[in-house]
């Protein structure tokens, strides 16, 4: 899409010649072409259909898939570190190594982002009922928030016990005992904290603007989609 975004293809002019032939034959940019300056600013990103604003359902996602994105921003650079956290009454509780250089920006109210992402696939046109582009459906939770470092061994220890039954739900075959001495040898290597969450916003893509019956069907693709390719993908590096 670069040429849509320079001076000679300047979308709603259409003087250039050659970008208007390419187009006909483009189904990316005779879609492009369709959107005037006018009805261009009618358009806002990300798409309302796309945003998810029930919170409960964000919790679920968290629920469901508790490995998080954790971004800190130190001297423009970013840190990341991949952990689970767990959702409680508006935060988010962690525990990372404190050997790891971004714990020391998990602190004194710093802003931290927070991703979360659930299942996600490839969608074919070639599922649809009606002429659709190829696509890539998913759902994601971005929170922005202020993180807390929590310096109570004792807090950390029941936290640990916690989020592992957290983890082991609903089964349940491993309980965390509180007297563990491994545990207790290495709450010293690990730093407590949580995070207050101040923004919300969800992102399911996942094919809203189709009809019904195609709806169904990118559903169906989704659910198909997770089993074989994390097995294929397993077959391949593990």
């Amino acid at each position: 899409m670069k040429a849509l975004k320079s001076k000679a293809y300047t979308i709603g002019t259409f003087k250039n010649k050659e970008f208007q032939k390419k187009a006909k034959f483009d189904p990316i940019n005779t879609s492009a072409l369709q959107l005037t300056t006018k009805n261009r600013n009618q358009l806002t990103y990300p798409p309302p259909k796309h945003q998810e604003d029930d919170k409960n359902r964000l919790i679920e996602v968290i629920k469901t898939y508790p490995l998080a994105t954790l971004i800190s921003v130190a001297d423009g650079l970013p840190l990341i570190t991949h952990l689970p956290l767990i959702y409680e009454r508006g935060r988010l509780i962690g525990h990372i190594d404190k050997m790891n250089p971004q714990t020391h920006l998990l602190k004194d109210q710093i802003d931290v982002t927070v991703l979360f992402s659930g299942p996600e696939c490839y969608i074919s046109p070639s599922i649809f009922s009606s002429t659709h582009l190829p696509t890539w459906n998913y759902i994601k939770v971005h929170l922005k928030g202020k993180v807390t470092a929590i310096d109570d061994q004792a807090a950390l220890k029941a936290s640990l016990i916690s989020m592992t039954e957290a983890l082991e739900a609903p089964d349940h075959k491993y309980v965390l005992d509180a007297n563990n001495p491994r545990m207790d040898q290495n709450l010293k290597y690990i730093q407590l904290f949580e995070i207050h969450i101040e923004s919300w916003e969800g992102k399911f893509k996942l094919s809203q603007d189709k009809a019904p019956k195609d709806i169904r069907h990118a559903r169906e693709a989704l659910l198909r989609s997770q089993q074989l390719s994390i097995e294929n993908f397993l077959d391949k590096v593990f």
